[in-house]
């Protein structure tokens, strides 16, 4: 009996090491990340959901300072300037313009995508790997919800940049979606109408008002 207690303390221990080791380097991670003015990002998109054959990959950017963003993607930009998102789609022609939905927390918009893992989650550290002669650490996030459409989230950190390297979420539908950063650049100098939306250039544009 005393050796299971020894033995059960000694799993406790390491658990609650781990996660603080994770914690360590997210809070790394975050405190990096606050730090910059702006942050303009590519990446590639992959989603794959095996039991429905579905198989979806597309590149896009995003530019982000503060709670504002824009965001190319499947051939569609979206621009929040901090209190309205305006959803562009040229295909369409049309711009569909409303309040950010807040509703669904789970949600990982771009604005939180390098912070997201801030509240709602419990995280450990999970595997090594090296890419391309970069060692990237894995992170486990787990939502604390436990009707959350999301199973687990495993977010690869450079050790040496700090900075996020990939994101895998994976979904209780099976649904597994990656999102990889081809480049990440910082404090750029960028135009201060970026986030702004230019009601005249899209005046042959359907205008939907959602609310």
């Amino acid at each position: 009996m005393k050796k299971i207690s020894i033995l059960l303390a000694l799993i406790i221990t390491s658990t609650v090491f781990a996660q603080d080791k994770a914690e360590a380097l997210l809070n790394e991670v975050s405190k990096k990340v606050k730090a910059y003015e702006n942050i303009s990002v590519d990446f590639k998109y992959e989603l794959n959901n095996v039991s429905e054959n579905i198989t979806q990959e597309t590149k896009g950017d995003v530019t982000i300072q503060d709670d504002k963003y824009v965001l190319n993607v499947l051939g569609v930009t979206r621009i929040y300037d901090g209190k309205t998102l305006y959803n562009i789609s040229p295909e369409d022609e049309e711009v569909t313009i409303s309040s950010e939905n807040t509703e669904d927390e789970g949600t990982i918009t771009p604005s939180k995508m390098l912070s997201f893992y801030e509240d709602g989650y419990t995280y450990k550290m999970d595997i090594v790997q090296n890419v391309k002669g970069r060692k990237i650490q894995y992170v486990k996030l787990t939502p604390i919800d436990s009707n959350a459409e999301i199973k687990h989230v495993l977010l690869g950190i450079d050790a040496t940049t700090k900075h996020i390297y990939n994101l895998i979420e994976v979904g209780k539908n099976g649904t597994k979606t990656t999102l990889t950063v081809n480049s990440f650049k910082t404090n750029q100098a960028i135009p201060k109408t970026l986030f702004t939306f230019d009601e005249n250039k899209y005046k042959d544009y359907y205008i939907n008002k959602i609310d």
